[in-house]
């Protein structure tokens, strides 16, 4: 029986006409027909989906229709984008000078990204944290002060406004010796990872009635996702735990000196926030051609359209960042049968409207950065088998009022899977007494900087409130993709 393959006409019934995306189109679906993966009618019928929704496939990982309409929303964006709407920038010839705080513990390759960051023509004034290392566009660790007008995606991040949020009980820590299988089942029975995972009840989902979810196309066809996934933590170093927060007396009002039973948890906005990180970034370099070092520095105007869809967008985000953790620790309460005493949480991957000490209004980007204005409470983890602290910031203007988000990777995930072994991770935990439910290699405690020598070299950003020790961490699945 002849094979039935699709042509250009079959495209061109589907409203594809542009003879280019045609042959990439044909190249793709023939290969998928002679593979007898699917049927010529299936296939079409498929196509049919892709075109009406591309960006539900674009972010639909390991689909065979991935490729196809990540093709569709380039041709979008282009035709979409007059070639005249495009503007080239050189960047400063000099660095401008710029602190770095415990320069000893970062790697040059962040040093030189904030480098590039800092010669770009918008940047103001900026600082890179001593947990830094280097990441997309901007080092995480780094904050960056750019013209008020002007936002760039990725010194924000991916995972926009991820977070850290810490429940403190009114319950002794002595609760691990006598209900240790207790609150294992509770953090197991009560948090979902994973890429895909998807909540299986909720406890409030008043965030949706927020008419941002109807702001741009875009928001509206992840409104179902991000409604999935409320209540749910990411891969990578995203961790829900149980632990000892211990504090001394005076050092927060109504909290008595004690070592109390604390959850903590770090996420941020899921596949909400990384479709429209992604979509923005990629967006922002076709409006704004910059030299190739700094091609991922690229920003959009808030004056325009795109600037104000991703401006809404990213606020949303943090918003539901917020009730996604707000989620998570609720439910463990209520099987717990206690409500927290105190909840603090602080956000990065994020960007404010801020005055510098001059008085210049300008738009600071926090990348992997915690908010440290004078008095501002904060929460700066160490790793799953060294202590986090509660902060209070101290609004150091040179800092741009920030302090690190963490410890700050020591190696990457590569270099981890090659020197560390499971028995070396094993014994480790097995000595400071932590249970560990999930994780892989590459979110060993090894692969942190040493917290303490982080926390020194902050001490002009931060005062140090009370610390945090991990007793039972739960993470991903080792399998899953890393997505921090």
């Amino acid at each position: 029986m002849k094979k039935a393959w699709i042509n250009k006409e079959d495209f061109a019934a589907l409203g594809i006409n542009d003879a280019k995306l045609q042959t990439k189109f044909q190249q793709v679906c023939n290969g998928l027909l002679k593979k007898n993966d699917i049927s010529k009618r299936e296939l079409l019928s498929k196509l049919a989906e892709v075109i009406e929704n591309p960006l539900v496939f674009a972010d639909e990982k390991g689909s065979k229709f991935r490729y196809l309409a990540e093709l569709l929303l380039a041709k979008q964006r282009k035709d979409a984008l007059p070639q005249t709407d495009s503007k080239s920038y050189d960047l400063k010839a000099a660095t401008p000078e710029f602190p770095i705080y415990g320069a000893e513990h970062i790697d040059q390759k962040a040093i030189d990204q904030m480098n590039v960051a800092m010669r770009l023509p918008i940047s103001l004034a900026g600082a890179l944290m001593p947990d830094a290392h280097s990441g997309y566009g901007l080092p995480i660790g780094g904050v960056l002060a750019t013209d008020t007008n002007t936002i760039i995606p990725y010194a924000v991040g991916v995972d926009i406004a991820c977070r850290m949020c810490l429940s403190i009980y009114d319950i002794s820590d002595r609760a691990f010796e006598k209900e240790a299988s207790r609150l294992k089942t509770i953090l197991n029975e009560n948090t979902v990872f994973g890429v895909g995972g998807k909540s299986r009840n909720y406890y409030d989902t008043s965030i949706f009635d927020r008419h941002e979810w109807s702001a741009t196309k875009l928001i509206r066809s992840l409104k179902d996702k991000a409604y999935a996934q409320l209540g749910t933590s990411g891969t990578g170093n995203h961790f829900v735990e149980w632990g000892t927060f211990s504090i001394a007396d005076g050092m927060l009002d109504d909290l008595p000196a004690g070592n109390y039973l604390a959850l903590l948890s770090h996420s941020g906005s899921r596949g909400f926030g990384a479709t429209i990180a992604n979509y923005y970034s990629k967006l922002a370099m076709e409006k704004t051609v910059l030299p190739r070092e700094a091609r991922e520095l690229a920003w959009l105007d808030l004056n325009s359209a795109e600037g104000q869809e991703y401006w809404i967008s990213m606020n949303l985000a943090g918003d539901y960042a917020s009730a996604n953790h707000h989620e998570i620790h609720n439910k463990i309460s209520t099987k717990l049968q206690a409500q927290p005493i105190l909840r603090i949480e602080n956000h990065h991957n994020f960007a404010w409207k801020e005055k510098l000490s001059d008085g210049r209004e300008v738009l600071v980007h926090r990348k992997g950065a915690t908010p440290a204005g004078e008095g501002v409470l904060g929460i700066i983890p160490g790793s799953m088998a060294s202590p986090g602290f509660l902060v209070r910031g101290k609004g150091n203007p040179a800092a741009i009022d920030s302090a690190s988000h963490g410890a700050g990777r020591l190696m990457s995930r590569n270099r981890a899977f090659k020197e560390i072994s499971k028995d070396a991770v094993h014994d480790l935990l097995k000595t400071h007494g932590i249970t560990l439910l999930g994780s892989g290699l590459d979110e060993a405690p090894m692969v942190y900087k040493d917290i303490h020598a982080v926390m020194k070299a902050q001490g002009d950003l931060v005062d140090v409130l009370g610390s945090f020790m991990p007793r039972i961490v739960k993470m991903a699945d080792p399998r899953e993709r890393p997505e921090d």
